[in-house]
């Protein structure tokens, strides 16, 4: 049987795919099941790995949840929705790569992601209003802490489509590049990522998480008080920087 997530290491990154291209990388819990597998791997590498890129095989990049399984029966409540969640709080950064169609439980996985590409040919889409449903992956609280509570609204209430650009205009997307060019634009930021510090990166992804919704004073206090310190890797990088 062909893997529905496919994962391939490289210098400390960690890249997953979703391979259900046939089926327009349609989330079915057999494919959910094995991107939890991943997550949980990937979380249990520690610094082994210094960032994950999730992207897509073929022409979409995700339509959404598999409708053809609605009533089956999950393996757990609230199962997809805890997997969302795994993906968005591991200490490695996330950079979700977007071609194509992502569409409401697509969306919903890519928002998961701290860093967003999207190609020029991308068109992102909550359309749970279409099918007449309600989110539970998290759509009504990480999109509007990505593009503003108004244009997330709009985006919600209409399930009108948002181009690759426009992404990239309202803060949804980090950058737009042309197809072509996505897997390497993606796997560039990764480098950069990986080769910095792993302490002071995973700290910082901490941090942010944590002072997400706090006010100002709040954050400052919060990230005196629970500052992780100087990396063991210190020393080395600045002999490696100004020499010994």
């Amino acid at each position: 049987m062909t893997d529905l997530v496919t994962r391939e290491d490289r210098d400390g990154i960690a890249i997953l795919s979703l391979n259900r291209p046939d089926k327009r990388n349609a989330l079915n819990i057999a494919l959910w099941v094995e991107l939890e597998a991943h997550i949980n791997a990937i979380r249990a590498a520690g610094e082994a790995i210094g960032a994950v890129i999730l992207r897509a095989n073929g022409p979409t990049f995700c339509a959404g949840n598999d409708l053809k399984e609605r009533g089956v029966e999950l393996p757990r409540p609230n199962f997809q929705a805890s997997i969302v969640t795994a993906l968005a709080t591991l200490p490695q950064p996330v950079i979700v790569a977007v071609q194509g169609g992502c569409y409401t439980g697509g969306l919903e996985l890519a928002l998961a992601g701290d860093i967003i590409l999207a190609s020029d040919n991308a068109v992102f889409a909550d359309t749970h209003g279409k099918f007449a449903l309600v989110p539970i992956w998290g759509m009504s609280q990480r999109l509007p802490r990505r593009v503003g509570q108004w244009k997330a609204r709009e985006m919600s209430f209409t399930g009108l489509p948002v181009s690759g650009a426009e992404a990239a205009r309202i803060g949804l997307a980090n950058h737009v590049v042309a197809d072509a060019e996505l897997d390497a634009k993606a796997y560039e930021l990764a480098a950069a990522i990986a080769a910095q510090s792993r302490h002071s990166v995973f700290a910082y992804k901490q941090l942010y998480q944590e002072q997400a919704d706090l006010p100002l004073n709040a954050g400052l206090a919060h990230e005196v008080f629970n500052s992780v310190g100087v990396g063991p890797d210190f020393l080395e990088r600045v002999s490696g920087q100004f020499g010994k």
